[in-house]
């Protein structure tokens, strides 16, 4: 009795450790979400001048020298600001968002063509060169940004221009006979299939989880505001080919697929070749923790009847990124592994650790926590461990958002760019205030 006297206390002082931790980590997150995040970028990367949102911001939050323009930056910071006008009622952040909208319509859309472009100079003016001018990914994020503005202001035309883009991708982008969609596309929509003249290490041409994943996530935003009936067929289409052939039977993603979604793998070739392919075959720790939260989100907006079968899914894909890819020693995700051949144990083959993937880790943990609360692999201490290691090693204290690199492995991610085309605030803002919601739920029951 005495011993079970001692156990039960002693899970209790744990217990209230934990929630006093947690308490803590909320006030925390309260605080980089707004002083530490978005009022750091926001009006600062408003270009009055051109229209649009600067690219590239110092480390010391400063507007650089860079700035070419790509749809899925403008869109991002479309969806950031759209978010932060509803969720802080602040009206500013509502004309921040119109002045967004204002170059993507007017400068990023294709008005000869469709679709949007996908990267153009300061001014808007496109930008020719080897790369596909036009893509599924870039055009994901338009929409993404499109609906949440239009769920904040009410503006139809946004709404309009959303429903657009995706009736441009059904047209260009959507494969009827295998299902998904073509990634790269050239300017007047047609796929770009791929032949011997292509570089082995090229990803143009190939169907990918990347853009499929972020499809699912534009789709689900723009369901909630647009229950079309096509839509609707073409979300839960995603899901299924996300869930059950791009998440592979070792429960992690393949990242680069034949037009049939026969998985690109160099499994079979030497070291050597598979490093250098490094790019189209590894696993992605990061794409698999935030998948598993997409499809969440899609299978919930849908209502789907297997909805336990895709939080199955999901938790195997969050479970192997946790055995697999996060550091025992400091915390966090490494950025890549890889199965090689005759060897059972999977071989971290980037250790490197980059914000997005910490960010979305973050957020799913607390989601799996939520539903598999006594789980063995501790989603809730992990959660915690995550968030000591980004204050150590990401948040930049001095002066505010986060690296892009964690300081453990990339020291000169300290004098970096805070913002580039591919880094602005859209993965970190989503995870805070998918956390603080999480957090503020778990006090009150």
């Amino acid at each position: 009795m005495k011993v079970l006297t001692v156990l039960a206390v002693l899970l209790t002082v744990l217990s209230t450790g934990a929630q006093e931790r947690q308490a803590q980590i909320l006030k925390e997150m309260k605080y980089q979400a707004t002083s530490g995040l978005i009022d750091k970028w926001y009006p600062l990367v408003l270009d009055s001048k051109d229209g649009g949102y600067f690219t590239t911001i110092t480390y010391d939050f400063k507007v650089g020298e860079e700035q070419e323009k790509m749809v899925v930056t403008q869109a991002r910071h479309l969806w950031v600001t759209s978010q932060v006008a509803m969720r802080y009622g602040d009206s500013s952040f509502l004309n921040y968002a119109a002045h967004g909208f204002e170059f993507l319509k007017a400068k990023m859309w294709d008005q000869q063509n469709g679709g949007f472009y996908e990267l153009v100079n300061k001014q808007g003016i496109p930008i020719q060169n080897d790369k596909p001018q036009k893509t599924a990914y870039g055009n994901s994020f338009a929409i993404y940004g499109l609906a949440a503005y239009y769920k904040a202001s009410r503006n139809k035309e946004a709404l309009e221009l959303a429903k657009k883009t995706f009736y441009w991708l059904e047209k260009h982008s959507h494969d009827k006979l295998y299902k998904g969609y073509y990634q790269s596309l050239g300017l007047d929509g047609t796929p770009i299939k791929r032949d011997e003249t292509f570089a082995s290490t090229s990803e143009v041409g190939y169907k990918d989880q990347n853009s499929s994943i972020h499809l699912l996530e534009a789709f689900t935003e723009l369901y909630h505001v647009w229950p079309d009936k096509l839509l609707k067929q073409r979300l839960e289409e995603l899901l299924i080919l996300i869930r059950d052939t791009i998440v592979n039977k070792d429960h992690y993603m393949n990242l680069f697929f034949t037009e049939d979604w026969t998985a690109v793998s160099f499994k079979d070739t030497s070291k050597e070749n598979i490093k250098t392919h490094y790019y189209l075959d590894h696993v992605s720790f990061g794409h698999d923790v935030e998948t598993a939260y997409l499809m969440f989100e899609a299978s919930e907006a849908l209502e789907r009847e297997d909805h336990e079968y895709t939080l199955k899914v999901g938790k195997a894909m969050v479970d192997h990124s946790l055995e697999n890819g996060w550091d025992t020693k400091l915390g966090g995700l490494y950025d890549g592994g890889y199965y090689f051949k005759g060897k059972s144990e999977l071989e971290i083959v980037n250790s490197d650790k980059n914000w997005w993937s910490q960010a979305e880790a973050l957020n799913t943990l607390l989601l799996m926590d939520s539903y598999f609360p006594k789980d063995d692999h501790n989603y809730n201490t992990r959660f915690m461990e995550l968030w000591t290691y980004v204050d150590t090693y990401f948040l930049d204290h001095i002066h505010g958002g986060w690296y892009e690199w964690g300081l453990d492995v990339r020291a000169e991610s300290k004098k970096g760019d805070k913002g580039h085309i591919w880094k602005a605030t859209y993965h970190h803002f989503r995870a805070l205030l998918n956390c603080i919601d999480s957090l503020e739920a778990s006090t009150e029951k």
